[in-house]
């Protein structure tokens, strides 16, 4: 018997169940569990497709098959039953977007799981839909601040970029992107303050993907506490809930984040973590019943994370200038990079942030490791300021490290590389930084223009961070000026190297 002969009788079949029922808009679910359907009839489905079953419980269609549809139940679906009727919406699934969601926790449909009231979003945008294409991009030129001064410094990231934040489990991957939402809220309010209407705000989705709802709640208390929840959206599918809306929510907060984009503003998305993503979507593709591929993941799990990913875009001036960054979170297994998802998502991201173990427990936090992180954007996402102070710290920081390894077989070391050592010491003390607590600028381009001109040098390498510390207290409270004329020219003029000169002079380093 031919495929289309058995199809025909399927049809047949679901005419005679429900007369006059249109086997290409309707059909009946012929099998329910795990929280997927499969539909026969629904000729005309398209993929993405929200379906109606009724009593407000709504599917979506992922596989789409000669004589089925499969569909994920994006609700409990205790109320599905064999031989209902489902119904298609001829809508890709949508979700609200806008300035109103700011400050809210939302689940990956747009629903308030904060207790408020529904928001009363601008618009409604499909949770899918292609990247931007080459034509209406431009490249990457525009900072965006993490207040990190190791990252700013040696892995700046540009806005339209997307770097991966990669290091295995409870080494300080989430602390760099909360500080990076708390920067830009920081710098939002500046800008407001001062009423400078060139700078452009930066507003910032958090993603959280199979956490615990303690964590959420964790990270949406720090966000509070800094005031950086008015700027942010935070978009949670917890570990509790299904599969289905885990994998939607990295998608949902891609979508809020292009409303912003696409309206010529500028928006961080960041996906905690990725890792999550792919298990959760390869239980919906087995209990789908598609072949698993390499390492037991899908085929098509590499076109997942690109086709995400590849939203993320700086546009032209032409389509309004916005841009959308990206910092998605991977979780590697004892360190383990070249492993098939982490793999996957360096090779589609323009760079990444890497963070060892080894050093976090050390002390060294944030714990960067110099050799493996890299931004493939690098200084053309750099002010000018940045430039001229950063310039060699990453290949004196490199170095150190390889001389740190070789240091420790033998103690006849020649003067230049002892000089090397001692300042590479100081360099990792300087970046050394507390938690939750970015830096702006101007504190940056001061600490590193210390470090380039040697003021570091003769301080004991113990009292580095105590001295750092006195040094911007100084500056903050007795040299507001000079401080807030490199804010304002993002360059270091001939005029205020000399009285940061002058002051490290008098001051003698700061070291008393």
């Amino acid at each position: 018997m031919s495929k289309n002969s058995i199809i025909d009788e399927i049809d047949d079949a679901i005419s005679s169940f429900r007369p006059g029922l249109k086997r290409e808009e309707s059909g009946i679910v012929a099998e329910v569990g795990d929280g997927v359907a499969r539909i026969e009839g629904l000729r005309n489905a398209s993929y993405n497709e929200m379906l109606d079953f009724g009593n407000g419980v709504v599917g979506l269609a992922l596989n789409l098959e000669e004589a089925s549809v499969g569909a994920v139940i994006l609700d409990s679906g205790a109320s599905i039953k064999e031989g209902q009727t489902v119904n298609r919406t001829g809508k890709l699934l949508q979700i609200p977007a806008g300035k109103a969601l700011l400050g809210r926790i939302l689940d990956p449909l747009g629903r308030p799981l904060d207790g408020k009231p529904a928001p009363e979003a601008e618009s409604h945008v499909p949770v899918e839909k292609s990247a931007p294409g080459i034509i209406s991009r431009q490249s990457v030129s525009r900072p965006l601040q993490t207040g990190i001064l190791a990252i700013d410094a040696m892995i700046p990231i540009g806005r339209g970029q997307r770097e991966l934040i990669i290091g295995d489990r409870s080494c300080g991957k989430t602390a760099i992107a909360i500080d990076t939402i708390i920067n830009q809220a920081a710098m939002n309010k500046k800008a407001i303050e001062r009423g400078d209407s060139s700078y452009r705000p930066v507003y910032s989705i958090y993603v959280a993907i199979g956490q615990r709802q303690a964590t959420v709640a964790k990270v949406m208390k720090i966000l509070e506490d800094h005031d950086a929840l008015r700027f942010a959206i935070i978009v949670a599918a917890n570990a509790a809930d299904s599969a289905a809306l885990q994998y939607l929510a990295p998608f949902s907060g891609t979508a809020m984040g292009e409303w912003f984009m696409e309206r010529g503003m500028d928006a961080l998305v960041i996906y905690d973590d990725l890792s999550k993503h792919a298990v959760a979507y390869r239980q919906l593709s087995l209990v789908l019943r598609r072949p698993s591929g390499r390492e037991a993941y899908p085929g098509d799990i590499f076109y997942l994370h690109s086709r995400l990913l590849e939203r993320s875009a700086c546009l032209s001036n032409e389509f309004g200038g916005g841009s959308l960054t990206s910092l998605p979170i991977i979780e590697t297994q004892a360190g383990d990079v070249a492993a098939y998802i982490p793999t996957n998502v360096i090779s589609i991201t323009d760079g990444q942030i890497y963070l060892e173990s080894d050093l976090f427990y050390q002390g060294i936090r944030p714990a960067l490791s110099v050799g493996i992180s890299v931004s493939r954007v690098g200084s053309a996402a750099q002010t000018k300021a940045m430039k001229e102070v950063a310039g060699g710290i990453k290949l004196d920081l490199a170095q150190y490290h390889e001389l740190k390894a070789f240091a420790q077989f033998g103690s006849d070391l020649d003067r230049k590389t002892l000089a090397l050592l001692e300042r590479g010491r100081r360099i990792t003390e300087i970046f050394k930084q507390y938690q939750y607590t970015p830096l702006p600028l101007d504190e940056q381009v001061v600490q590193l223009w210390a470090v380039q001109n040697g003021r570091f040098d003769s301080i004991p390498v113990e009292d580095v961070t105590k001295v750092r510390d006195r040094m911007l207290d100084a500056f903050r409270v007795g040299h507001r000026d000079i401080l807030d004329t490199i804010a304002a020219k993002r360059k270091l003029e001939p005029e205020i190297v000399e009285k940061l000169a002058t002051i490290f002079d008098e001051s003698g380093n700061f070291s008393n």
